[in-house]
Parts: C-alpha cells; sequence; structure tokens
C-alpha cells in the first residue's frame, strides 16, 4: 500500500469514527444504570432495555413501526415503479403536464397536506388505524422522478424484443425492466423506509390510541420520564433510541451495494 492510500484510509477512518461517535456513546449510555450516569460513574446493566421493551411498551411501537413503513415502502415503490414505467416507456396526451405535475410536488411542504389528510380520513372513519397512517405516505413522487429517469436510461430495444415475443406492458415491466432497475429500487426503497420510519408529526396527529403508536411516538413520551427527582432517565432514553436505529441500520448494511451502485448509475443515466 502507498503511503498516500495509507493516509487516506486513516483520514476515512478518523471521519467514520468521528461519524460514529454519536451512535456509539449513546449505546454505550444505554448500558447505565441513572443513577451511575449521574454520578459520572458506570455500572453496567440491561434494565434499561428491559424497561423500555416491557414497562414502555416499545415492543409494541417497534412492531407498528414495522408494519407501517414496510407496508408504505411496499406500496410506495408498486405504484411509483408503475408510473415511472408509463411516464418512461409510453407518450400520450397529458403525460408531459402530468409528469410536470409530479415534480411539482416535491417543491410543496408536506405539511401543508397535515390538515387535508386529517380531515378526509376522519370522514372516513380511518384515524386510529393502519390505513390511516399508510395511505397518506404511499404517493411519492420523487420516487415516480428518480425511478423515470432511471428507466429512460435503459434501451427500448429490449421492450421492443420482449414485445415481440408476445409480451404485454407488465410483463415486460416485471420480466425487463425490474430486474435492471433492482439497484435503483432498493436504493428507492431504503431511502422511503427510512423517511417513513422517521416519521413523527402524521403518526402524532393520525393515532391516539397507544396501541397504535410507533417508536418515533413512544421515544417522544419517554422524556417524561422522571426517575424521581425531575431529571431525565437519559440512559433508558439511549436505549429505546438504539431500539429505534437498529433495523435502519441492518437495512442499511442489507441494501447498502444496491444503494450505492442505483445512485450512481441513476446520475450517469
Amino acid at each position: 500500500m502507498k503511503p498516500d492510500s495509507r493516509i487516506l484510509t486513516a483520514l476515512a477512518l478518523i471521519a467514520g469514527l468521528l461519524f460514529l461517535s454519536p451512535a456509539l456513546y449513546s449505546i454505550f449510555m444505554s448500558f447505565q444504570t441513572v443513577d451511575a450516569y449521574y454520578t459520572g460513574k458506570f455500572e453496567f446493566t440491561f434494565e434499561n432495555y428491559a424497561l423500555a421493551i416491557g414497562q414502555y411498551n416499545f415492543a409494541r411501537y417497534l412492531l407498528n413501526s414495522i408494519i407501517v413503513a414496510g407496508l408504505v415502502t411496499l406500496i410506495a415503490l408498486t405504484v411509483s415503479t408503475l408510473a415511472a414505467f408509463a411516464f418512461a416507456r409510453f407518450r400520450f396526451p397529458g403525460g408531459n403536464l402530468l409528469f410536470a405535475a409530479v415534480v411539482a410536488t416535491l417543491m410543496i411542504p408536506s405539511h401543508i397536506s397535515l390538515i387535508p389528510n386529517y380531515l378526509t380520513l376522519a370522514k372516513v372513519g380511518l384515524l386510529d388505524t393502519y390505513a390511516g397512517l399508510i395511505l397518506p405516505a404511499i404517493s411519492n413522487g420523487f420516487a415516480a422522478f428518480f425511478l423515470r429517469q432511471y428507466i429512460r436510461g435503459i434501451p427500448v430495444a429490449l421492450d421492443e424484443a420482449a414485445y415481440m415475443d408476445g409480451a404485454t406492458p407488465l410483463k415486460v415491466l416485471w420480466r425487463v425492466i425490474v430486474p435492471i432497475a433492482r439497484p435503483a429500487i432498493f436504493a428507492m426503497g431504503l431511502f422511503i423506509f427510512i423517511s417513513e420510519w422517521n416519521s413523527y408529526i402524521w403518526p402524532l396527529v393520525a393515532v391516539g390510541e397507544e396501541e397504535l403508536y410507533t417508536l418515533q411516538i413512544g421515544l417522544a413520551r419517554l422524556y417524561r420520564v422522571n426517575p424521581g427527582e425531575d431529571v431525565i432517565n437519559w440512559p433508558l432514553v439511549m436505549a429505546a433510541s438504539t431500539i429505534t436505529i437498529l433495523p435502519v441500520l441492518l437495512g442499511f448494511v442489507f441494501v447498502e451495494r444496491h444503494l450505492v451502485r442505483g445512485i450512481t448509475m441513476g446520475a450517469v443515466k
């Protein structure tokens, strides 16, 4: 290894440790007792995780977040892929105008739709339900735009060859486009999942029953936990935070290769 390469590797390692230091410190803090934390000592314990999962119902919140974020990702990817395929491969009256409208939604702050969504779901009785948490998030203009740009870079000759063999448009999408666009789809899936996993405002507004709280709502409620002397139980909060970030980290490790490839190839195309 050349000296320059060693220096770059060392700098990258240092930068990586600095980037991870808040997460590593929170994990370290989660294994302390609250008394030891406030007295500057260290007493190793798993009690914080037991309290978060048992007494404070974080196992239920974790399940809710997995259900909501997972279904939103699956449905949003399906809708966005279908829309992207239509915009990239078919010419129809008003197609450019419709695509421009989809792109224009990226400039609209999401909080503007908060009250309309709430009133609409209230009228149809979907508040305090999984459907109420999922439906407002399944349309994703950025995903449709990103995948459309990626699909446009795939040679049309592949589609034409499939059509000559008698394939329908849906078969072309499933058998030709999706396998080639898999890196972009995985990358966009991770973005959608993380965005929904970290969603706080809409679950806070749409859900009033504790059994439907997501991790972000449950985590915010822990700031009111008091060990008895008007101080926040930070080790407990850090344990809950660790539970919150672990699924996202595992998801990133699983699709990291597809994520990098999808972003770089999409940018080139």
